[in-house]
């Protein structure tokens, strides 16, 4: 039987400390210290990359299959200096200096300025029965972002944040463990930032300062200390060195950064398609539709229900005609029915793809379809098997996958008779016998592995097609898998708020494409909420409106007049903005940078960022200020250093005393409900489409180029939107500067040409000029005036 849900206990033991160093050996990769019983061994992977593993037994744990992408011996090897001392151990990359005292054993590391980060604290490196844990101090300035799904504010400092995947219904904003645990976070202070990844699967926690305030401590239920430590001038550096450790998201469709509707649940074909109707006759663009468990025989996985979607392929074909993609939930319980003729469960008993108790058993719970087993995502066999088992969906048309309940979230009863969340046995065998995992070693994994065969399985499914998946649970690299959705919030403007800091620390965790439930999943939205939530939820990468069974309806025609026009223009907004966005995507597909970023990421040096959790950027151009309070009309902005321009304001011959600002400062923005505001930096570069009803590269016959005077530049990275094409050269770039009023364009590089369409170059407040787009290097020179 399944145990009630929860981790190993903790213990109160003594922790033993790590000891003097008694040897040390030296090869061109590795720094290998022989404390007593206790082995250390520092891995230089790159100048700025250092790992660190401690055995408190003296042998190092093999390879899993499932750990980072990068291993040790696969980064280019780093030339290194080592300098030996009664004392003192020093290692010196071209970028960090690693000082190790020799009595007691402790490490400690500093910047080229010789600024010190990360050093051992008094107890340095410690372990007591199935525990280990380091602690490093906590200097002055120091600043703590990311750990993967958080709620609350931006920064964690002070705070203990653990982690282990968990179903958080109804969560608040003092709540710790999440749907996601990815145990990575950044280090700010001005002038120095560093990374720290815990390369342990099993539960573990970071103490930030709340037990002792100089100091920050992580623990883990392991056998090894593991982490990786990333030195960076920036957020954007630590993000980069990270995401080659655990991999990046896959340049997505480009159909999936448009608008997504979705319910719990829209519960037939002719509910479906009275929905796509009103979205096309209102003309509010939509891309993507959901199908939530109802689509499902009786929740049965890999199922259509017979009688309220009797004929998906021609419903799905129908909608593909409207422009309108589809996405179907699929959850990883398998209905537990041996006397029926339900085939995925029979295929995977008779292989024995589910996880089993250690005395051979079927772990079992209930979920929607009730009694349920559940495959073993760690196995790639079971992968294979899951994916493909996806053509029952893909064969009908479907585009994507949402994966839900895959922490994994079951109970010990029926739901609805009032059982409590119950977790696998922690004991139970998981992954390739040869490896020897448990439940208690791979439970985060859950999430990731699922959403690893339903993106395997599209790909091979959907050869010549770029699918969307979508997940609730993940880990450390969820990232090059699926794209993340934070779960089932509510309507609530305290959740509005919170949606903005748990987004942008999800990316500075390496998962990029990331959204929430826009009107609150639970609970029922007013107009001013909803209307206030779709504003800031086209900044959202995943931009999804989802409600639940008994909530009203929440789609945006369901809020009167004045909301549904509000929506409208938001809507028409982000698909103006997708020639933008999609760069974003790319960008951040090739060096895993975030697209909604807090400020401190473009200002880390700035401290009056530091604490901003209702004002982010959407890529280093643009910066909004949502409204998250009701009956609120102004707001104070916090604008850094340089000058901005209200997005809002198009006419410069109006400025400075309209939209045209110098920072740093704050100033009271008005912010009306049909207005958020939203600020663009001088210099920035902002290709928009034409308003589309859904994503069609064929139809856009113009681009405007929008250039705000100032010095700056932007790449604009283009393709058919779809296929994987682009991964042989079918793609163009195109870079465009400004300095001042002059305008460089350079030629198009890359295979892909786009259709037939004008280019028009607008000055913001200057003039604009235009011609037809075909790929040549250009200078356009606008007259400076009125910009004084």
């Amino acid at each position: 039987m399944p145990q009630v849900f929860g981790k190993l206990p903790q213990t109160n033991q003594p922790w033993n400390t790590i000891a003097d160093v008694q040897s040390c050996d030296i090869d061109d990769r590795h720094i290998y210290l022989n404390c007593g019983d206790v082995h250390l061994k520092l891995s230089v992977l790159s100048p700025k990359l250092i790992r660190v593993r401690m055995a408190a037994k003296g042998d190092f744990l093999p390879r899993r299959s499932w750990a980072v992408n990068q291993e040790d011996d696969r980064w280019e090897k780093t030339p290194f200096e080592v300098q030996q001392t009664d004392d003192l151990i020093e290692i010196q990359t071209d970028q960090i200096r690693v000082k190790i005292q020799r009595r007691p054993c402790r490490i400690s590391y500093y910047d080229s300025n010789g600024q010190p980060f990360a050093q051992d604290a008094e107890m340095g490196m410690g372990w007591r029965v199935g525990q280990v844990a380091a602690w490093k101090k906590i200097e002055a300035e120091d600043h703590f972002y990311g750990f993967g799904e958080r709620t609350g504010l931006l920064d964690k400092r002070s705070q203990i944040q653990t982690n282990w995947t968990v179903d958080a219904l109804d969560y608040t904003s003092i709540d710790n463990e999440m749907y996601q645990a990815i145990p990575f976070f950044t280090v700010l202070r001005p002038g120095l930032a560093y990374g720290i990844f815990l390369n342990v699967t099993y539960w573990s926690e970071f103490d930030l300062g709340a037990t002792q305030p100089d100091v920050w401590q992580m623990s883990a239920h392991s056998l090894e200390l593991d982490y990786y430590i990333l030195y960076g001038a920036t957020p954007a550096d630590i993000l980069d060195t990270y995401t080659q450790l655990t991999g990046r998201m896959p340049l997505p469709p480009k159909w999936a950064l448009g608008y997504h509707q979705c319910r719990w649940s829209y519960e037939s074909e002719d509910v479906v398609r009275k929905l796509a109707k009103e979205f096309r006759d209102r003309q509010i663009p939509c891309d993507v539709l959901h199908l939530d468990i109802d689509y499902m025989q009786g929740y049965r996985v890999f199922t259509w229900s017979p009688t309220r979607f009797p004929d998906p392929a021609k419903l799905v074909g129908e909608l593909k005609q409207n422009g309108f993609k589809t996405v179907t939930i699929v959850d990883p319980g398998v209905k537990y029915e041996p006397d029926g003729d339900y085939n995925v469960y029979h295929e995977g008993l008779q292989n024995d793809y589910f996880v089993r108790t250690l005395d051979g058993h079927l772990v079992y719970g209930y979920v929607w379809p009730d009694k349920a087993v559940f495959p073993d995502f760690l196995r790639p066999e079971v992968r294979d098997w899951w994916g493909d088992r996806q053509k029952i969906l893909t064969d009908a048309g479907v585009a994507g996958i949402w994966n839900d309940m895959n922490e994994p979230t079951l109970d010990e009863r029926p739901f609805g008779d009032g059982g409590q969340k119950i977790s696998f046995p922690l004991d139970a065998p998981q992954g390739s016998p040869k490896e020897g995992g448990t439940h208690a070693e791979t439970h985060n994994l859950y999430g990731l592995t699922m959403s690893q065969a339903a993106y395997q399985g599209l790909e091979k499914l959907r050869p010549n097609q770029r699918s969307f998946v979508l997940t609730r649970s993940g880990f450390a690299g969820v990232q090059q898998w699926s794209s993340v959705w934070m779960g089932d919030n509510q309507s609530l403007w305290e959740h509005l708020e919170m949606s903005l800091p748990m987004l942008c620390n999800m990316a500075l965790s390496g998962v990029a494409f990331v959204g929430a439930d826009i009107g609150g999943f639970a609970g029922n939205a007013t107009p001013e909420l909803f209307a206030r939530w779709m504003q800031m939820g086209l900044l959202y990468p995943l931009m999804r409106g989802h409600s639940a069974l008994k909530s009203l309806a929440h789609e945006p025609w369901e809020f009167g007049d004045r909301t549904e026009q509000i929506c409208r223009q938001s809507i028409e907004l982000r698909y103006q903005l997708l020639p933008y966005l999609y760069t974003l995507f790319w960008q951040s597909s090739n060096t895993g940078s975030a697209i909604l970023r807090p400020l401190l990421y473009e200002y880390p040096n700035d401290s009056k960022t530091y604490h901003l959790h209702d004002q982010v950027m959407l890529g280093s151009a643009l910066m909004a200020a949502p409204v998250c309070r009701p009956g609120v009309e102004a707001r104070s902005v916090y604008l850094p250093e340089g000058v901005w321009y209200d997005w809002w304001s198009g006419n410069l011959s109006e400025l400075p005393a309209r939209g045209r600002y110098q920072g740093s400062t704050h100033i009271l923005a008005d912010a009306p409900l049909e207005r958020m505001p939203l600020y663009v930096k001088a210099g920035s570069i902002i290709p928009l489409q034409p308003v589309m009803q859904y994503v069609d590269e064929r139809r856009i016959d113009h681009l405007r180029i929008r250039i705000w005077p100032g010095t700056g530049e932007f790449t604009l990275y283009e393709d058919d939107g779809d296929s994987f094409e682009y991964r042989s050269g079918a793609w163009a770039t195109t870079t465009y500067r400004v300095e001042e009023t002059t305008v460089q364009i350079e030629a198009r590089q890359g295979n892909w040409k786009p259709s037939d369409r004008e280019v028009i170059v607008e000055c913001v407040g200057v003039g604009e000029q235009q011609f037809r787009d075909d790929g040549r290097a250009r200078q356009l020179e606008f007259a400076a005036t009125n910009l004084n």
